[in-house]
């Protein structure tokens, strides 16, 4: 079984470039048409779809490609673009060392909830007016990649930044009014997911996070289901599963060593739990993809 592709250099040539660029149009082009093998990156990718046809698939989720797209996808995540015909937009690659160098603090990748770190991550749609300005940035960002002059890399950082204060500006939290009672709810989400990305192998409970947190497991829930649409449970359940998968899949490991590796305590939980949350059992789900 082979291991999942991993790109850590966003450039191939030059390890210490941490910025692209490049025309969704170019990739097809160059790679004549072929779709690239699953895969994840060790930075932080951003796709703007101009007018596309085909899917896009991330962490086992399918989402259609469709114009007026823009997708976020983060470290470790796995994903694959299947098109049927040229796409165009662009592809935007930043690492967490950009960020750093060019005033851009992880805190404000954080607060945008555009990019998620597992599981569902649906493409934010945009209205034509509002991403006309959106692909003016990105158009203002790729003249500048490739114009010689001093400080292009800080030019980039800001028009990156307001790049994604316009997308944030477009997604449904940021539609929400802006009351104390909303923002101490938006802090509650950032901790949560801070807190479950450190303990999804350990904590299965509603109950842990919430003590850990200083709230009810009923208020936690209320709060992240009002602000994404799914209970604290789901969430849970989603990172478990996903982190499963990708063992599944790319990891030479047994399913009992995964029941383990993930914190249960007997390899038929384990089963019992996948079948439960994805309609197959391991063995099953790891035949379908290599059959």
């Amino acid at each position: 079984m082979q291991n999942i592709k991993t790109y850590k250099d966003i450039h191939p040539y030059d390890h210490a470039l941490s910025f692209d660029i490049k025309r969704m149009e170019d990739i097809y082009d160059k790679a004549d048409g072929k779709a690239d093998d699953p895969h994840r990156h060790e930075y932080y990718t951003l796709v703007i779809v101009q007018k596309a046809s085909g899917k896009h698939l991330i962490d086992f989720n399918e989402f259609k490609l469709s114009p007026q797209q823009i997708y976020f996808v983060s470290p470790g995540q796995i994903h694959q673009v299947i098109e049927e015909e040229k796409s165009f937009g662009f592809a935007i690659t930043f690492s967490p060392q950009f960020m750093l160098e060019n005033g851009i603090d992880r805190r404000f990748i954080e607060d945008l909830f555009l990019f998620h770190d597992f599981g569902y991550s649906p493409p934010l749609y945009i209205e034509k007016a509002e991403f006309s300005v959106i692909y003016n940035f990105a158009e203002q960002i790729f003249s500048t990649l490739h114009a010689e002059h001093a400080f292009k890399y800080q030019a980039i950082g800001a028009w990156l930044k307001l790049l994604l204060i316009r997308c944030y500006a477009n997604c449904s939290m940021a539609k929400e009014s802006n009351t104390q009672k909303v923002q101490a709810s938006v802090t509650i989400l950032k901790n949560f997911k801070l807190l479950l990305e450190e303990h999804y192998k350990s904590w299965h409970l509603v109950q842990q996070y919430a003590e850990q947190l200083n709230v009810s497991a009923d208020y936690l829930n209320a709060t992240i289901k009002s602000l994404t649409g799914k209970s604290v449970k789901e969430h849970i359940q989603s990172r478990i599963t996903v982190a499963a998968k990708r063992l599944l899949l790319f990891a030479e490991l047994t399913a009992k060593e995964i029941a383990y590796e993930l914190g249960f305590s007997a390899p038929a939980n384990f089963s019992q739990f996948f079948k439960k949350c994805t309609g197959q059992s391991p063995s099953e789900f790891r035949k379908s993809y290599h059959s």
